[in-house]
């Protein structure tokens, strides 16, 4: 199956309107035509540069367009209050507890020990309801 450009396209509508931005002052915000906006709008195939031009303009994560074309979710990313250069990305709960998982996976692997598989799972298992408790995912 291909990339899902219809998604894609719904996706960047739902999030250019959440923003409060119309089409050309998005697009020229980022150096686009508004012609190439309206395309990915209209869930036709344009460069994979333009994606980081829509990327920039709705506060997302390099690469989520792919990642919405492969069937996943954009990753928003929030300037730090610190008010350095740096970006709050917002990764959604459910992708964040997989990777919380499969590094508590790759991580009790890693150990040289005699760590049964289920004894790896109920770890996993802990780690991420003490996260949750924390309030962290």
């Amino acid at each position: 199956m291909g990339p899902d450009l219809e998604r894609l396209a719904t996706r960047v509508q739902e999030r250019r309107l959440h923003l409060r931005l119309g089409i050309e002052p998005a697009a020229r915000a980022v150096g686009m035509s508004k012609d190439t906006w309206k395309k990915v709008e209209a869930a036709q195939t344009v460069r994979d540069t333009s994606y980081t031009g829509i990327e920039r303009a709705l506060h997302w994560a390099p690469g989520s367009c792919r990642r919405i074309l492969a069937g996943g979710d954009p990753v928003i990313v929030e300037e730090s209050p610190a008010g350095d250069d740096s970006t709050i990305a917002v990764i959604p709960k459910d992708e964040l507890e997989r990777h919380v998982g499969d590094s508590v996976n790759a991580a009790a692997l890693g150990v040289k020990g005699d760590l049964t598989a289920e004894q790896i799972l109920d770890l996993n298992q802990r780690v991420l309801e003490e996260l949750r408790r924390r309030g962290v995912i």
